[in-house]
């Protein structure tokens, strides 16, 4: 049972990421990456820093010890002389005295030499934990803006595949149904010229039709009445006849003054 139920959570857990890395802007995970960058090459350098900071207090530690060591071996070279000086004169007591603190001071010159030691093998550790953290740091820092320098690149590739994703949407919207309410390009276009088809072949009917030869007939008749109607109208105004309208010229086509009379009390 509980295989079975790891199982599942394996599974549910890879589909709701599948759907996570399908459904998700690019964008928007791009600045995450860098923003993640950023913040581990600002933790590289706060790390670096300790260490650099490590090694210069160890630096400084180990001149103070060595001035030290140097302070204690005058010391001890000055009570030497000071024993050395007071058994030449006899004085017992001050040669003592002054022995003892010479032996003071070498002993506390051995401890002096002690940690001189432990502090050039620390702040040579130190220094070569240094130079690796500054060799980390500048290689991050390469790399982050490498990093930068690709962001722009890919976002512009980005901005290019959008384009190119809705200009192949809009190309294949014009040969495929968009839905079902919606047709095609290619629908619309065969349904306009299957209805001019169909127009041009009633027209072409028409003409070769017995009714449209009537039709071609009577307004034959009609316009030659009309016209015989014309010339009745010119005889009873005393005009000539008029010539064919597309061989009148424009000066010639405007009435005389006359003739406008007798228009005007016919």
């Amino acid at each position: 049972m509980i295989k079975l139920i790891r199982r599942w959570w394996n599974y549910m857990a890879a589909k709701l990421s599948g759907d996570f890395e399908a459904r998700a802007d690019p964008k928007i995970q791009l600045e995450q990456a860098i923003q993640e960058a950023q913040n581990q090459h600002r933790q590289l350098k706060e790390q670096a820093a300790n260490v650099i900071a490590h090694q210069k207090q160890t630096e400084i530690k180990l001149n103070r010890v060595m001035e030290d060591y140097e302070k204690v071996g005058a010391n001890a070279r000055q009570a030497v002389m000071m024993a050395d000086d007071a058994q030449k004169r006899g004085d017992q007591e001050k040669m003592m005295q002054y022995t003892q603190t010479a032996e003071s001071f070498a002993n506390r010159m051995i401890a002096l030499e002690r940690e001189v030691e432990d502090l050039k093998s620390l702040h040579l550790q130190a220094s070569q934990a240094s130079d690796q953290a500054k060799q980390a740091v500048n290689q991050n820092s390469a790399m982050l803006q490498k990093k930068l320098a690709e962001r722009q690149k890919l976002l512009s590739q980005l901005d290019q595949a959008k384009m190119q994703e809705q200009l192949n949407s809009a190309m294949s919207s014009l040969t495929e149904q968009v839905g079902q309410d919606v047709p095609s390009f290619e629908e619309v276009r065969d349904k306009v010229e299957q209805r001019y088809a169909k127009a041009k072949g009633a027209a072409e009917l028409q003409e070769h039709s017995v009714e449209g030869r009537m039709l071609e007939v009577e307004q034959a008749s009609l316009n030659v009445e009309a016209q015989s109607r014309l010339s009745e109208i010119r005889a009873q105004l005393g005009l000539e006849e008029a010539p064919v309208a597309a061989e009148v010229p424009l000066e010639q086509a405007q009435p005389e003054p006359q003739a406008q009379a007798a228009e005007g009390e016919a």
